[in-house]
Parts: C-alpha cells; structure tokens; sequence
C-alpha cells in the first residue's frame, strides 16, 4: 500500500499549460539555435578583427571590422528572462485552473 499524499498546488498540466510550456521551450531552443548560428562565442562581440591586404605594398595587416556576434552572455539573458515569463503564465493558468475547481 503506498500513501501518496497529493499537494493542491502540485498537479498535473491542463492543455493550456502544456501549450504554453512548449512554446517556451521551442524559444529558448531557437535562441540557442542562433547563438550557435552566429559561431556559439561565449561574450558578444561588436567588432571582428580581420585580414586587410595593402595592394600598393603588397602586405598583409590586421584591421577590426564592425560587425556584432551574439554571445552566451545575451542567450543566457534572454533565455532566463523567457524562462521567468513562461512560469509566471504556467502559474497563473494554474492559479485559475484551482480557482475553476474550488468553486
């Protein structure tokens, strides 16, 4: 016999919620899809540093680009932030959910 206590708060997702957990979790795996897509560097970049070539001289030098590279520093932000969002929704769908029940 096992004694299974069952919290009100702990519960199993309504459709609702599982829609809104999915979304969540479809932003976040493309966020990480373009970090890696902008070559999965760990700080963002606004400038790459390149190969100039002088034609006059025929030498080579290195030179700094503008460019902006995202980095794991604003995935991980972004990501967090999206994070808290989607539990406060899940949280309020279930807030009314146990509302519905309790009347």
């Amino acid at each position: 016999m096992s004694n299974k206590i069952k919290s009100p708060s702990m519960g199993k997702f309504n459709n609702t919620q599982k829609k809104a957990i999915l979304i969540g979790l479809l932003i976040i795996s493309a966020a990480v899809s373009i970090w890696i897509g902008f070559g999965a560097e760990v700080f963002t970049k606004s400038q790459v540093l390149i190969d100039k070539n002088d034609e006059l001289l025929g030498t080579s030098y290195k030179g700094w680009k503008n460019q902006f590279v995202l980095g794991l520093d604003y995935t991980l932000a972004f990501i967090g932030f999206t994070t808290i969002v989607i539990v406060m929704i899940v949280w309020q769908l279930g807030a009314k959910k146990r509302t519905k029940n309790s009347l």
